[in-house]
């Protein structure tokens, strides 16, 4: 009996111990498939350690990149404004000091500055016992001296010829005035020229010759080229464009000349209406003339709506 317990013992102590083994060898096969993946997990994880690393490392460079460039624009940007702030106090300073002298005062002085020094030097000529034009005239030569001598001749005329005359004498003036005014049209003339010369020859009213230096003359055969007091080819011209449209400008222009001399005379006024009566612009007028210079740009800058 104890020699059937000790068997039976024994071979359930066997069949545990295959049993453990076989449950150790189960668990080591479940085991063993698993640590392939454990080990890509592994290998994964540390490449995407490393990929965030180095984005992180490009972005902070980047950012500092962007950060150093927009220290340099704002460097930049400080530099134009300095620039900028110096500028325009230097055309402050000079407009200021351009608005405190009147030009008018300034010509006056260099007026009077060479009267007293023609008065000095004639006095201490005189006082030497020498003879001033003379002296005065070594600085010139003959022709200057005649040129300024004729000047002053035709200052004087004009000078004497300021005042109304007669209507003759005033349109004489106009004229005289419009003739210095004239801008010929040389070019177009010399071409004109030529064309009527061509012309001429081709219908045997010129006869070109030449002379013995070479030079071409055009002769005259019939006496019907130049113009004369009875001719009337001058009927024939026909200006251009421009040329009608210069005559109908200068004809404007002196009929602008004409009404404004009117209104002078007649004591009107283009301007805006400051008064309420003859007395208010009377001394409208007389602030006009002292103070006008200062507050010019004041009053542009609140009509055109700029003023701070």
């Amino acid at each position: 009996m104890p020699a059937e317990q000790s068997a039976a013992s024994s071979s359930g102590a066997k069949e545990i111990s295959k049993q453990s083994a076989e449950n150790d060898q189960a668990h080591n096969d479940r085991n063993e498939p698993t640590s392939a993946p454990e080990e890509k997990e592994t290998g994964n994880s540390g490449a995407a350690a490393t990929a965030n690393e180095a984005l992180s490392n490009k972005t902070e460079d980047d950012a500092a990149s962007r950060a150093r460039q927009r220290q340099e624009r704002f460097k930049a940007l400080q530099a134009r404004a300095k620039t900028a702030t110096e500028r325009n106090l230097k055309e402050t300073v000079a407009e200021t000091q351009r608005l405190a002298t009147d030009p008018s005062l300034l010509s006056s002085l260099s007026r009077k500055h060479a009267f007293a020094s023609h008065n000095l030097l004639k006095a201490d000529t005189e006082a030497a016992g020498e003879d001033f034009e003379r002296k005065r005239a070594w600085d010139w030569t003959v022709d200057e001296s005649e040129k300024w001598d004729k000047r002053m001749e035709k200052k004087q005329r004009h000078r004497d010829n300021v005042a109304f005359q007669d209507y003759t004498q005033d349109a004489r003036k106009v004229y005289k005035r419009q003739l210095r005014e004239v801008q010929p049209d040389l070019e177009t003339y010399e071409r004109e020229k030529m064309a009527a010369i061509e012309k001429a020859a081709a219908n045997g009213d010129l006869e070109i010759v030449e002379t013995n230096d070479g030079e071409m003359i055009a002769v005259d055969k019939n006496g019907s080229f130049y113009s004369t007091a009875d001719s009337v080819g001058f009927t024939e011209n026909k200006p251009d464009r421009a040329a009608v449209d210069k005559l109908v400008d200068n004809l404007r222009k002196a009929e602008e000349v004409r009404l404004k001399k009117r209104r002078d005379r007649r004591g009107d006024d283009d301007g805006d209406v400051t008064y309420i009566n003859e007395k208010n612009k009377q001394f409208n007028q007389k602030l006009s003339r002292f103070y006008n210079k200062y507050t010019t740009e004041i009053r542009d800058s609140f009509e055109r709506g700029t003023m701070i």
